[in-house]
């Protein structure tokens, strides 16, 4: 399975942004699938996940701001994400778990300026 991210540009804080993660495989058939984002010099956070039966979740520095989505016709999972803060700055990962495996992308840089 590979996973490709797309979208990730700079920005204005304040701004909106929507991220991609295409597969190659049937991306309603994984287990549960993650954004999760590293920043520089800091370890990689959990985001926003989306389980198989549409159940979302988030981290509390983005509830509210972000929003984690399957797109079906295309085949992705998308994230929209509005409000952007100097913060939220990082590489994105994509990640998609399907016991006992777990599949990641090789990430989107989202810079966000102030």
């Amino acid at each position: 399975v590979q996973l490709v991210e797309s979208g990730g540009v700079l920005v204005q804080a304040g701004g909106s942004l929507r991220l991609s993660c295409s597969a190659t495989r049937n991306i309603r058939n994984f287990n549960r699938l993650r954004w999760y984002r590293q920043a520089p010099g800091k370890p990689r956070e959990f985001v926003a996940s989306i389980t198989w039966g549409g159940t979302t979740n988030y981290a509390e520095a983005v509830k509210g701001r972000f929003t984690i989505y399957r797109d079906a016709a295309k085949n992705t999972l998308s994230m929209k994400m509005n409000d952007l803060k100097p913060e939220d700055t990082a590489v994105y990962y994509c990640n998609a778990n399907d016991p006992p495996y777990n599949y990641w992308g090789q990430g989107t840089q989202v810079t966000v300026s102030s």
